[in-house]
């Protein structure tokens, strides 16, 4: 009998079925418990808070870990004066910048809570964390490349003019080593998380994917505009960059690529900004012979 039922068990299955399970696998990327990002538990009310909690972080740890320094050592009684103070004293801008770790760690936290349920769903599981057959690890680099060649393009016809983080940023090195890290190491993941994990699969829950696209986009973009007004060149390229990471996980139904396409753009901006002392026409010494490349690295290394 036991042997009967195994010659039942190997019995070839009909052509429909193995062409069934193919499309399985290539589905994305809903698994065999059910999880599918594109379909995720949480609604788009979780979602747009998520954005806002991201957001408001970045303000109140500024605030908090600003303010007694400033309260201490600022000498001055209008408006204008605190601003000045704010973007030229090396210790203040410093600790403004040194707030976003914090912020992104807690963010981090704050999209755990809303993915996983306190843990009771998986996180990375959830958000799609894993490569798309069509898209993999070195088409993101050679995809994040060509963005970066881009936006130096549209950085030169968008013109050069100063914005207000690179000139807080501008004020020492201490600064931009310190940017040039939470560039790298926290702000790709945090915002992939955030805006193409959390954020874009709520929004493609209930609006659909092509409205969702245009929901991150301008969400991304308009959180931006204050640190690079007037330049209309790196706004601009903000919103492409956007688009690009958003088409992406339109396209692959998955977060990872996203995030090694941030990571290397990114990467290529911290490693200018480490290395701009060193280099032949450095934009601290003669704002207007130096490159594009180096430029678009000191206005848009912030991006977050």
């Amino acid at each position: 009998m036991d042997r009967i039922n195994d010659q039942t068990d190997r019995t070839p299955l009909p052509a429909d079925s193995y062409a069934n399970v193919a499309q399985t696998a290539e589905a994305p990327p809903a698994s065999s418990s059910g999880i599918d990002p594109n379909n995720p538990p949480w609604g788009v009310w979780a979602g747009v808070l998520t954005w806002v909690g991201s957001v408001v972080l970045l303000v109140v740890l500024s605030l908090l870990l600003t303010l007694p320094y400033v309260f201490r050592y600022f000498k001055g009684s209008s408006n204008e004066e605190l601003a000045q103070f704010l973007k030229t004293d090396k210790t203040a801008v410093l600790l403004q910048i040194l707030s976003a770790l914090p912020a992104h760690l807690l963010t981090l936290g704050l999209a755990w809570a809303v993915v996983t349920r306190f843990g009771k769903r998986p996180f990375w599981r959830s958000l799609g964390w894993s490569w798309s057959k069509n898209v993999g690890f070195w088409t993101s680099v050679g995809l994040a490349v060509a963005l970066f060649l881009l936006a130096i393009a549209m950085t030169m016809i968008g013109g050069q003019q100063k914005t207000a983080l690179e000139e807080i940023v501008a004020s020492s090195r201490a600064a931009s080593y310190t940017v040039a890290f939470l560039a790298f190491f926290t702000a790709p993941l945090v915002e992939e998380v955030v805006y193409r994990g959390v954020l874009y699969s709520a929004l493609r829950k209930k609006i659909g994917m092509q409205w969702a696209i245009v929901g991150v986009l301008l969400l991304f973009t308009i959180v931006h505009v204050p640190q690079y007004w007037p330049n209309a060149g790196v706004i601009a390229t903000i919103g492409v960059l956007s688009l690009a990471l958003t088409l992406v996980r339109a396209y692959t139904g998955r977060l990872l690529p996203c995030f090694i396409v941030h990571l290397v753009f990114n990467g290529i901006q911290s490693l200018i900004i480490v290395l701009e002392p060193y280099l032949p026409h450095s934009i601290t010494n003669d704002e207007q012979k130096a490159g594009a490349i180096v430029y678009l690295a000191r206005s848009l290394h912030g991006l977050m």
